[in-house]
């Protein structure tokens, strides 16, 4: 088993040696012997202080080809009149470029893992293997726009792939209960808990989507998958913007995770989710930065900031304290890895050796009053020195391998699709 010490890095406010045993933490806050030397790779971290990594809920990885392409517009539109049509045009080869850049910028800015709804998902997955992440790849269901032909072999894919590697998962992911109808949605959540997995789905963006909801089903997205037996242990729902106290209830008791991505829905003029109402009625929530044509990057560490700051604002008189800085790096990193049934985001032994490596001598993480605070509040990408997955480094010393090539080959892409080039 290949063994990784972390070498005087400073955590919880003491400088330390940390060991990692293939994939997970071994020892952390307890002294290291000679033995554990013993054919160790030791890296030398004097200066740098480590923290757990984003885990990106809710994403679209390869709509970084669409970053800019459409913007300052309501949702529905987006989607019907430019979103959907260029999506059209895309082929696997597009697709594998988009998530090569997607992942790209994710780990420069400190994700490790995302969870992807889209297309031709074997691109992605391809990807994701090899640069060294974590991702939880959607199987996509969206009758408008699939065939009964790739409907059923979406179902075989997922009988036939059900294990795909330690990294690599598989989720069934009907788009949304505007594109998805109700005897499709049981069928989904039916394989979901036949083989174990996770059942994830866009849920309440908008009040458009709440209110055809109940024009033709009788109630609101929510009460409907409720009343269909589809919330349970294993559903995530993405956005959950327009929920009552009633809804968030429901969710709670059903065990269902909520993703929010706050700045997506900043910008589609969505809403704001109801982040401590959430939390106070046991919802598991979690954040994600959906795609970069509509946020219109994939940084967490925008979405973890933002979700603090709106959760301050929320309701009448607005309270500071709410959702301060330990609970908002949470929501990012091991309530997200959690809700997909990942035991990360956490640095502890026993946990998967997933962590950032963040440089002390930034000037956004100084005066050093607080680490947490900083990280959270002040800093941005530019503190994070290196990156860990499973044990490895995917960037060390602020490099990742090919990152130029994958720039360059996808801003070639993006162009051809739009006939710009």
């Amino acid at each position: 088993m290949s063994k990784l010490i972390l070498q005087s890095v400073l955590f919880q406010g003491k400088t330390q040696d940390i060991l990692i045993s293939g994939k997970k933490f071994s020892k952390v806050l307890r002294s290291l012997s000679e033995r554990d030397y013993e054919n160790a790779d030791v890296v030398n971290c004097k200066g740098l202080a480590i923290v757990p990594p984003f885990y990106n809920g809710h994403t679209h990885a390869a709509m970084t080809l669409l970053r800019g392409y459409a913007d300052d517009m309501p949702l529905m539109k987006w989607l019907t009149e430019y979103v959907w049509p260029f999506e059209a045009k895309l082929t696997a080869k597009d697709i594998e470029i988009g998530s090569r850049l997607a992942v790209l910028e994710m780990i420069k800015s400190g994700t490790v893992f995302f969870s992807d709804m889209y297309w031709k998902r074997e691109q992605t997955m391809k990807v994701v293997k090899e640069m060294g992440i974590r991702a939880t790849i959607g199987v996509t269901f969206a009758e408008n726009l699939m065939s009964s032909q790739q409907v059923e072999d979406n179902f075989k894919f997922l009988k036939d792939h059900r294990l795909e590697s330690d990294r690599v998962k598989l989720a069934v992911m009907p788009h949304s209960i505007y594109t998805v109808g109700e005897k499709m949605f049981k069928r989904c959540a039916k394989v979901a808990r036949e083989e174990g997995y996770v059942l994830h789905t866009h849920l309440s963006e908008t009040l458009k989507e709440v209110k055809d909801c109940k024009k033709q089903y009788g109630g609101t997205p929510v009460e409907v998958l409720d009343k269909w037996g589809i919330l349970n242990d294993n559903f995530v729902g993405a956005h959950c913007v327009h929920l009552s106290e009633k809804e968030m209830q429901t969710m709670a008791e059903r065990g269902a995770a909520a993703i929010l991505n706050p700045c997506s829905n900043l910008k589609l003029g969505s809403g704001i989710p109801k982040v401590n109402a959430l939390l106070n009625s046991g919802v598991l929530v979690g954040l994600g930065t959906d795609g970069a044509s509509s946020n219109n990057n994939l940084d967490m560490h925008e979405e973890m900031k933002l979700v603090s700051l709106l959760a301050k604002v929320e309701g009448k008189n607005g309270c500071a304290e709410a959702v301060p800085a330990g609970m908002a790096l949470k929501l990012a990193t091991a309530n997200t890895a959690f809700a997909y049934g990942i035991p990360a985001g956490v640095i502890a032994e026993g946990f998967f050796a997933d962590a950032l490596l963040l440089d002390l001598k930034n000037e956004r993480l100084n005066p050093l009053h607080d680490l947490e605070s900083n990280w959270v509040y002040a800093a941005d990408r530019s503190a994070i020195h290196s990156v860990i997955c499973n044990g490895k480094f995917v960037m060390k010393n602020r490099h990742v391998d090919g990152e130029e090539d994958i720039v360059k080959e996808a801003n070639a892409c993006a162009l051809k699709i739009a006939g710009r080039k």
